[in-house]
This record gives C-alpha cells, structure tokens and sequence, in this order.
C-alpha cells in the first residue's frame, strides 16, 4: 500500500466530543492533528438530543448521581470509573460554561429536568433538545483558534499501526481523492463512537459503524461487554422514514406511553412507569407490540400546551411536524430503536487501553461507568470527563515514546485480487443489519444468537481483504463488531441490564458479576483467562 507519511505528536481519530475536548488539552502539549469521517457535525455527540445529566442542582449531590448510575448498570458498573464521572463532571460542565456554551436558563439559573432512572432533576440541556450539537459548536469554537491543531475531515481510519506491541499512528484513506496516509505519532487518541448502524433500526447516524472499536480490535485492543447494546425505548416509527430519537426528556416531562388499544402499560412493568430505565421500557415497548400484533406503540404528550412543546423540544416538533405528525394534538407513532453500545475497548481510568500509546474514550471505549445499562444523559459528561483524562494520559505517554520514522512492515496490505462489487457489498451490509436486528436485537436466545454467529463468521470470511473504500471498509468494521456482540451475548447464559435472554431470562448464577472480554488472539471465545480463572474460584 503506497501512501503519503505524515508526522504529529498527538493523532486523534474522531471529533465528537470526547474527541474535540481531548484536543483541546493535547494542544497544550505540541502538535495534534484530528481525523475525521465525514464533517464536523457527521458524529454521535452532534445529534444528542436530551442532555447532560450532571449534579449542580440546589437539590441533587454527586452521591446520589453515583448511586442512581450504579443502580441503573444493574450493578455491573465500575465504581471507581463511576466516581470519577460524578465527582469530576461539574468542573468539566463550569468550563464549558466559561468557553461559550449555553445551557437554557429559567429566571437566570441553570434548568434541570429529570429523565428515567434520575432520582433528581440533573438534566442540563441546550436549545431544548439540541444539547449534544451546542457542546459540540462550544468545544469546537475553542479548537479552531488554537494554532498547533491539524483538521483531516472526509479521513477514514482504516488500520492502526503497531510496532513493538505500541500503537504508533494509523493509515487512513482521504474520501475526496482516494488516497492513503499513514500517520506517525507518538500517542493515537480513539474517539470514533459507536455502533448503531450494525442494526436495521437505530438513532445513530449513517456514520455510526463501530470503526475504531473494530480498528482496535485487529490491533490486539481487548473489548469488554460488547453484549450490551442499549435500544432507545423511544424513537419515531413510519415505515417510509428513519427512526428519528425522541429523547427521554419527553417522557421526562409527563409524557404518556400507550398501546394499541389507547392503555397507559406502563404500570404493568415498573413502579416507576414511563420513568423506569431505558431497558426495562424498551422490553415494556415490545412486549405490548408482541401482545397487540403492533408494529408500534404510542407516546403521547398531548396533555402539554403547545408552546411548551415548541419552545421546549423544537428540534422533536418542527421534525415530526415534517413527518406530517403535530405532536400537540396526535398521539407519536413509536418502537425501540439500536441507540447506544456500553461495551467498547476496555480502558483504566485514564483512557488507556491494553495496547501501548492507545487511548480511548466516549462510546468507543468501555470505561466501565454504563454497566449493563446507561443512566440516560451520562454519555456527554462521559466524553468531556474521559475525553480529558485520556488526553492527559496520552501527553505523559508521549513523553516516555518517540514514534518510528518509517511504516511498520506489518501494515503493508495488498488489495484483493477478487474484488466484491458495490452491489454485493450494499447486499452484505443490508442483509447484516437485518440479522442483527433480528436475531442479536432486543431479545436474544441461543438458537437465534448461534444462527446468526454462523452467518457472520461466513461473512467475516468473505471481507477479510475488503474493496479499500468507505462502503467497504465500513462493512468489514460492521461485520467484525457483530461478530463480537454476538459472542458476547452467547457466552452470557443470563439475563441482565440491556442483554435479555429469552431462554434464560433470570439474572443470577453463573457470569452474574464477571464481564465479558473479546480479543483477538482468543476469538472467538469471549472468556479471558482471568475470568476463567474467577469462575474457578466460585466469584459468580
């Protein structure tokens, strides 16, 4: 693979904003340069709608952010990890006041709201429901004036480079001319977010097909609780649309969840109703669907006054208003959707991965704070605080690590000689999120999660020297996060947090506390020696 070499002390892959925060602190340490698929706003961080959760308010404290956080991982959390996100996310949410972002105000204060699982109104939002794309505009204001910071947009990752056992760059592919590039540095930042995409209905962007954490994989990265995909219990369902989210906070704010038959169900499931974790409702959601032959169940806020609606939520209004929905006076169409993946590349408190020089942070990474189950609204503060943290560990990497000089031998890559066409390819990908959907989606069993492990690992087979395109890349990425959600889910003969077994729907026993790991030395057995090792010794 012939391509241009690039040098920069510092290279991030990813400008969400765990990425756009990182850059912020790698520039005071020399030069950075940003890799970013699509533009600035082609990230997960932009399109989040509900908010910030963070404890400010007069009545909440970090204490009571910490517990209701663990209490929604199911206890699966790490509470070290926990506590850094609680105890250091109020600083990081000042600091972004101080740089321009503006979060909505009532009589000049802070506005909090409350979403499920909150025991306390700690919900900041920005724009109603533009929180994610006002902290992203904010973090990357402060970034385009610093000197020293190198933008590559339309850049896709396609390998890391190793050598020595340490990550030392990566090759990338310019989308506008479809050139390669390989860039040395003395630290790589992973922030690429998640994996949504990899299922046929999800709130994330087209770009959302879990690279990095694919990237990190082949690299030799060990990913943990990749069985835990989270399913928004709430976004827009037409036949002849994409799901479009419709955040928590309407549910938050009374919001009413009904089924075919005009019946609040909710009560049925949880004492907390519309408000109980985001897991508990999404498999309310598709209980009813089950139980009525729907397609759908509805939310309804027509009980709140039309100006509130519009000035609270106009992105929601104005967008189902397109659809032809106006959600003053009509109940909302709607289903669960794929929306958010706990698991990722296992990271220390500092963002370091297992790899040297290799930091994650945000949705790529799996910093152990989500558990079985994210406490809605944690994933922003998530990416300011690791996104930091990793940033911080990086620059005392790099003053222990030059980078090579030339390309490590191991990533010259030879394109296939028997080429899958487009076509072919947009078939595989299609057919992918179909099967992910349906036999890896919301309920699992045994026989529907091995069926669709020998269908991956035909495709997995097929792609292993993909066309080196966007579209083929892509899919080998989807293709190979599948694979290990998959495993994942299969080796985890239990119920819990956002992985529900159908055939085993009890939470205890066997792998109750123990985390899942995939590597790819030992794929595609999940199980680490050292969980091998607890199980021995009775720790279930």
């Amino acid at each position: 693979m012939n391509a241009q070499v690039l040098s920069t002390d510092f290279l991030i892959i990813g400008a969400g904003v765990a990425g756009l925060r990182s850059a912020l602190e790698l520039c005071r340490h020399g030069h950075v340069t940003i890799v970013a698929k699509g533009g600035p706003q082609d990230n997960n961080s932009f399109y989040a709608q509900g908010g910030v959760a963070v404890a400010l308010s007069e009545e909440d404290d970090v204490d009571l952010h910490f517990t209701d956080t663990i209490k929604a991982g199911h206890r699966l959390c790490s509470r070290p990890a926990t506590k850094v996100l609680v105890e250091e996310g109020p600083s990081r949410i000042h600091e972004l006041i101080e740089w321009g972002a503006k979060f909505d105000t009532v009589d000049g204060q802070l506005a909090f709201t409350k979403e499920g699982a909150h025991s306390r109104h700690r919900v900041l939002r920005a724009g109603g429901d533009a929180t994610g794309s006002e902290m992203v505009r904010a973090l990357g204001a402060k970034a385009q004036v610093l000197k020293n910071l190198q933008w590559l947009g339309n850049h896709f990752g396609i390998e890391l480079l190793i050598q020595d056992g340490q990550c030392c760059g990566a090759i990338v592919l310019d989308e506008m001319t479809g050139t390669y590039k390989t860039i040395l540095a003395s630290a790589v930042l992973l922030v690429t977010g998640g994996a949504g995409q990899i299922y046929a209905r999800t709130t994330n962007p087209s770009n959302a097909t879990g690279d990095g954490i694919a990237m990190a994989f082949r690299a030799g990265a060990i990913l943990e609780d990749m069985e835990f995909v989270q399913f928004h219990p709430t976004s827009l369902y037409l036949p002849s649309s994409p799901p479009f989210l419709l955040s928590e906070a309407l549910r938050g704010e009374g919001g009413i969840l009904r089924n075919n038959r005009c019946e609040r169900f909710m009560k049925r499931y949880d004492r907390n109703q519309e408000l109980a974790p985001r897991d508990i409702v999404s498999r309310a959601i598709w209980a009813e669907m089950q139980k009525t032959k729907a397609r759908h169940v509805y939310l309804d806020v027509t009980h709140l006054s039309t100006t509130f609606l519009k000035k609270r939520f106009p992105t929601i209004y104005s967008t189902c208003l397109r659809y032809d929905i106006d959600i003053s006076e009509e109940w909302i169409p709607v289903s669960p959707s794929a929306h958010y993946f706990m698991g990722g590349v296992k990271t220390d408190l500092h963002g370091a991965s297992n790899l040297p020089g290799l930091f994650v942070a945000g949705e790529a990474a799996c910093s152990g704070v989500h558990g079985a189950n994210r406490l809605g609204s944690n994933s922003l503060l998530e990416g300011l605080v690791f996104g930091l943290r990793a940033a911080e560990a990086a620059a005392r990497h790099a003053h222990t690590y030059s980078p090579p000089t030339s390309i490590p031998n191991s990533v010259r890559r030879k394109s296939s000689a028997r080429k899958m066409s487009e076509q072919d390819i947009e078939k595989l990908r299609n057919s992918l999120r179909r099967l992910m959907w349906t036999k890896v989606g919301l309920i699992r069993t045994s026989d529907s999660l091995q069926k669709a492990l020998e269908q991956l690992q035909q495709w997995s087979r097929k792609l292993q020297i993909p066309p080196f395109n966007r579209t083929g890349l892509e899919t080998q990425n989807m293709v190979q996060v599948g694979l290990c959600v998959t495993e994942a889910a299969l080796w985890r003969t239990n119920s819990v947090g956002a992985h529900y077994r159908e055939d085993i729907p009890f939470s205890k026993g066997l792998k109750w506390k123990i985390h899942s790991q995939c590597k790819k030395t030992s794929f595609p057995s999940p199980v680490s020696s050292h969980q091998k090792k607890q199980k021995k010794k009775g720790n279930t």
